[in-house]
């Protein structure tokens, strides 16, 4: 009831934007809407609730409204829920504040904290988001270790994100070198548009002709608020105050192959301003044309070119030469002095799921000049971007010319920076980048960035000498590694790597193990100790051999098909423990999936066949139920094993049968069953108290801190009430526990059976007889 309430108010609010008519562009309203999902407290990525939404472009305004609602009645006390925002990427969070790998690179998210009482929601407004995939991701604060068994009563709580957005569709193009008349007011800024090409250096737009209506003359100062570009939480856009009646922005290295928002406000209050505006950009180098013929591709792919393509200014193309590659016959490009870049291509090989490859075509060496810079392309799509980008950089060992000299790397999205030294940073005009440098005492570089932004990405490599001269230096070989991986280092030793599904995106996640937590499972500040790995597998593995004493007590009460029942279940306890246990301390002898399943099979069956023993039922009455219960509860555990239910359910049948039993030999015999009090007192109820302290500790008090020393605990008192609880040996009962009342004997006799056509008659001793 009260999340339509909220879907109503955000429809008439949507309605009241579309009503409204700023005088140039028209807007439409769209709306997006995610279903509820239930909040977990945040241990690793796998607690985050990732939602993606898809901003169109030319969106003036996104509006997100963020829902929390209880899922219970009772009293939990109040929680803030944290939500994460992030555009192109879902979001590098660190709740905890651990360490990140090494050479691990990432930027904090924009954050909001939304304190929930029974029911809570929040807004965030964005003017002029950046067109794209934006990720929503929410969790409670941080895990306090207490396992909660599934089925159980708990604090829940939920989230639901909704996005709208006001959308431009009229929106006015700036072309190259022609000016438009535009109007701005402080309500109603000009919105336009400029499309930058690739290999665009730079970009201005200018403001001319300015003038305010409204006034008596013109006035000599045209206050006018220019902003190009858009606004992803992380960089903002380009700002210029202008006074005068013209003024201009210019961006050095703009995006490539994308559209540019241009906004003008005016800052008079009450004046409309009109104005003449245009955008030039430049193009600095551009590569040479490579013709329509793919032929030459193809046979670069097979290793059979020997000369690359090199990129110049004007006509002036470059001389090939040669690099050997490790030994290899391949030729490497030799770029001419005259070249202002060299591009590289590139191939892009898929070869699992969140697992690519970049390399380039004509081998894993290229050469890399002082005269100009080398400049490799590698385009992510938005199914890329839920694993790391791996980007490594290896100076060829067979290169002795290096001398002081090194080499300059600057790995950029959008857009490259081809102007390398030591003094120039590695940042775009929106877009900040990563640098990176290699020489001979450091001929090595790695840089890992998890949840890289669906961009194309930009590597650009020059050789900077310490000099004027780069002295024999006149080409180096360096090997360039650029990947994409589901987790950084497969999350190592102490950690598993994930795969995780929002809908229909795929993304991953370090799943860390003893004690070890981090993006990488890398942070060992709270990790356990080899010693104490070894006694946490002792305990929850010998633990299981409490089970032998209620084995031999069943045996020697004649009480075969428990004490098997039992026997299965130590042994699989034993070794699913042994194999659940992280790190160094594990063995396994067969797949954790069948162990587990086993496991808990065995430890239901093992309370099921005990009641029903204890119930006194006939033999074929209990032997059915045996079986048909051991059936049931093998198809629960297929479909939850951790079900609460499948626990209690089966224990509850089995006491109301038990129950049923006792009261019917109770009323027969007109005493109350089991008639002995020496049967209670020193049996029963110790075997009940062990049984229900043992289902507390089950339920309530196990922790992952503690979770060694209660389940070991659990294991000792489940087998230490089968001692209790088992019935003494039924006094019709022989050593391998057949009735009397089934004792076969046999007797031969060779006179054979006389049979008519419908009736059969046997002689005076039957061929066997049963007593």
């Amino acid at each position: 009831m009260e999340a339509g309430f909220l879907r109503w108010l955000l429809f008439f609010a949507l309605t009241a934007w579309t009503s409204g008519d700023d005088g140039q562009v028209t807007f439409v309203s769209e709306l997006s809407s995610k279903p509820a999902q239930k909040l977990s407290k945040y241990g690793w990525y796998a607690n985050v609730r990732l939602q993606r939404f898809h901003i169109p472009e030319e969106t003036a305004v996104a509006r997100w409204l963020f829902s929390v609602k209880k899922g219970h009645s009772f009293h939990c006390g109040q929680h803030n829920v944290s939500i994460h925002i992030r555009w192109g990427a879902p979001p590098v969070i660190n709740p905890t504040e651990t360490v990140f790998p090494n050479a691990t690179l990432w930027s904090p998210s924009l954050s909001l904290s939304l304190p929930v009482t029974s029911q809570s929601s929040t807004t965030f407004n964005l003017s002029d988001p950046a067109p794209g995939d934006w990720f929503v991701a929410a969790h409670l604060p941080e895990d306090d270790g207490r396992i909660e068994q599934k089925g159980f009563p708990s604090c829940s709580y939920y989230f639901q994100p909704q996005l709208s957005v006001r959308r431009a569709v009229d929106t006015p193009v700036l072309q190259q070198g022609t000016f438009l008349t535009q109007t701005a007011a402080p309500d109603r800024p000009a919105r336009l548009k400029v499309f930058v090409p690739e290999f665009a250096s730079s970009l201005s737009v200018s403001v001319a002709e300015c003038s305010s209506q409204g006034e008596a003359e013109e006035s000599k100062s045209c206050p006018l608020l220019l902003r190009l570009g858009s606004v992803s939480l992380r960089h903002s856009q380009t700002t210029v105050n202008c006074s005068g009646i013209s003024c201009s922005a210019s961006l050095s290295h703009p995006p490539w192959d994308a559209w540019l928002r241009v906004v003008v406000e005016s800052s008079q209050v009450n004046r409309t301003v009109t104005f003449r505006i245009a955008a030039n950009y430049t193009v600095g180098c551009k590569p040479k044309s490579v013709g329509l013929k793919a032929d030459d591709d193809f046979t670069k792919l097979l290793g059979k070119s020997s000369i690359s393509n090199a990129t110049s200014t004007g006509n002036n193309s470059a001389a090939p030469g040669s690099v050997p590659s490790n030994g290899s016959a391949a030729l490497m490009p030799q770029p001419s002095a005259s070249a202002c870049v060299q591009s590289i291509p590139v191939l892009y090989e898929e070869l699992d799921v969140l697992s690519l490859r970049f390399t380039p075509a004509n081998g894993s060496n290229i050469s890399i000049a002082a005269t100009h810079p080398t400049l490799l392309t590698y385009p992510l799509t938005t199914q890329a971007t839920g694993g790391t980008l791996n980007l490594q950089l290896t100076l060829n060992s067979t290169n002795a010319t290096l001398g002081n000299n090194s080499i300059v790397a600057c790995f950029s999205p959008w857009a490259p920076v081809l102007k390398l030294n030591h003094s120039e940073p590695c940042h775009t005009a929106l877009f900040g980048g990563y640098g990176a440098g290699i020489n001979v005492s450091v001929p090595k570089a790695l840089l890992r960035l998890p949840f890289p932004q669906a961009a194309t990405w930009y590597l650009t490599l020059q050789l900077v000498c310490n000099s004027s001269d780069c002295g024999n230096s006149s080409a180096v070989s360096v090997v360039p590694e650029v990947s994409i991986s589901a987790c950084v280092e497969d999350c190592g030793p102490y950690g598993e790597c994930r795969l995780l599904r929002s809908y229909t995106y795929l993304y991953a996640a370090c799943g860390c193990t003893a004690g070890w937590k981090g993006w990488g499972c890398t942070d060992g500040s709270t990790a356990l100790s080899y010693s104490r790995q070894l006694t946490a597998t002792m305990l929850l593995t010998l633990s299981n051999l409490f089970f032998l004493p209620a084995i031999v007590v069943a045996v020697r009460r004649s009480y075969i098909t428990e004490a098997s029942v039992y026997l299965f279940t130590m042994f699989f306890s034993t070794f699913y423990h042994a194999c659940d246990q992280p790190a160094a301390a594990v063995l396994c002898i067969m797949d954790y999936d069948a162990l587990q399943y086993c496991d808990f099979l065995g430890s239901i069956c093992s309370i099921w066949v005990t009641i029903l023993c204890m119930a006194r039922l006939g033999d074929i009455a209990k032997y059915t139920l045996f079986l048909l219960g051991a059936l049931l509860i093998a198809m629960s555990m297929q479909l939850d094993r951790k079900g609460l239910w499948n626990l209690l359910g089966p224990i509850l049948c089995a006491i109301l049968l038990m129950v049923a039993s006792w009261v019917y030999r109770g009323v027969r015999r007109r005493h109350c069953y089991p008639p002995s009090w020496r049967r209670w007192a020193f049996y029963l109820i110790p075997g009940a108290l062990c049984a229900l302290v043992g289902v507390c500790l089950y339920i309530f008090a196990e922790t992952e801190d503690n979770y060694y020393y209660t389940h070991s605990l659990w294991h000792i008192l489940v087998a230490s009430c089968v001692v209790f609880l088992l019935p003494p040996k039924e006094k019709d009962r022989k050593a391998l526990g057949w009735s009397q009342g089934f004792n076969w004997s046999w007797r031969w006799s060779w006179r054979p059976r006389v049979c008519g056509y419908t009736l059969c008659e046997s002689s005076k001793d039957e061929l066997y007889t049963v007593t």
